[in-house]
C-alpha cells in the first residue's frame, strides 16, 4: 500500500493523457461535485485540454461555449448536470468518467450571429447558441418589421417580442413561446412571435437555416426594444440582423443513451 494513500482509498484514474480537463460553475453543487471528481481523477490543465468536462447547468454550458466563440480554442464539451434544468448536460455520476467520455456521442451545433444597431448608432455583434430575442422594454408593445432574405414578409408585428431559435435552442425559450421543436439535424430555424397582438393568428414560421433574417423596430425611440443573444443584451435597438454561422461549429458530447438529438425528439411527446 502506498504510504501517501489511506487504506481503502482507490488510486486516482489518470485522465491527463486523454487531455480531459475539468471546469465548474460557482454553484455550491457544482463545486462540491468538482471536489469529488478531483479526488477520484487526475485532470489535465485547462490550457492543455483536448476535451472539457463541465459541471453546472445549461447556463454554465452556454457560458463555456461562448468563451470558445469569443476567442478561446474550440474543444468538445461533456457536461454533467449540477445545476437546475440541465437539458444540455449529461446525468451526474462519479464513476467511469473516462469511459463515458470515450464512448460519448458527438453532436455538432452551429451558432447564430446577431448584429444589432441601436438608436444611438452603436453597433454590436454577438453569437447565440440557443436564440436571439427581441423584447419590449416598456409597457408598450413592440412594433417590428420582419424581413427575410431582403424581402419584407411581415410589415408590422405588434407583440411583446419575437425570436429566432436554432434546433438546439428550439426546446428552450422558443418552446415556451409556443414555437416549434426542431430536430437537431434539421437545417432549419424557428421564427416565433412572443405574445403577438397583431396579426393575432400569426404563429411564426420555420425557415431554412441559410435564411438571413432582419428585424426593423418601428417607432424605436418611443417603443423601446432590446435584443438578447442568449445571455447578452443590447438595449434600445433599431435594427437587428441574424444569420447562422457555420464557420464556428461547436461540439457537445453525450452519453449514447441520452444524446441531445434524441432528447429533442422526445420533447415533442412530453405531456
Amino acid at each position: 500500500m502506498s504510504a501517501d494513500r489511506p487504506q481503502g482509498q482507490a488510486a486516482r484514474q489518470d485522465l491527463t493523457e486523454a487531455g480531459i480537463a475539468l471546469v465548474a460553475s460557482r454553484g455550491e453543487a457544482a463545486q462540491a461535485a468538482a471536489a469529488m471528481l478531483r479526488r477520484r481523477y487526475h485532470f489535465a490543465s485547462e490550457n492543455d485540454a483536448k476535451i472539457l468536462v463541465a459541471l453546472g447547468g445549461d447556463g454554465f454550458m452556454l457560458h463555456t461555449l461562448h468563451q470558445m466563440l469569443d476567442g478561446g480554442e474550440a474543444r468538445p464539451v461533456f457536461g454533467m448536470n449540477r445545476g437546475t434544468v440541465g437539458f444540455l448536460m449529461n446525468e451526474w455520476r462519479l464513476d467511469c468518467l473516462g469511459e463515458r467520455v470515450e464512448s460519448a456521442k458527438a453532436v455538432s451545433i452551429a451558432p447564430l450571429t446577431m448584429r444589432a444597431r441601436t438608436v444611438h448608432g452603436d453597433e454590436w455583434t454577438h453569437a447565440a447558441i440557443n436564440e436571439v430575442s427581441l423584447l419590449r422594454e416598456t409597457r408598450q408593445a413592440a412594433k417590428v418589421e420582419v424581413v427575410v432574405n431582403g424581402r419584407v414578409v411581415l410589415p408590422e408585428l405588434v407583440s411583446d417580442g419575437v425570436l429566432v431559435a436554432t434546433p438546439a435552442g428550439s426546446t428552450a425559450y422558443n418552446f415556451s413561446a409556443r414555437g416549434p421543436i426542431l430536430p437537431l439535424s434539421a437545417p432549419l430555424l424557428a421564427l416565433t412571435p412572443i405574445a403577438p397582438f397583431r396579426p393575432r393568428r400569426w404563429s411564426g414560421a420555420i425557415l431554412p437555416d441559410e435564411a438571413r433574417i432582419a428585424f426593423r423596430v418601428l417607432e424605436p425611440t418611443d417603443r423601446l426594444v432590446s435584443a438578447v443573444a442568449d445571455q447578452f443584451e443590447v438595449r434600445d435597438v433599431e435594427e437587428v440582423e441574424i444569420e447562422l454561422n457555420r464557420d464556428r461549429p461547436l461540439t457537445l458530447l453525450f452519453d449514447p443513451e441520452q444524446a441531445l438529438d434524441e432528447r429533442i425528439a422526445a420533447e415533442q411527446f412530453a405531456t
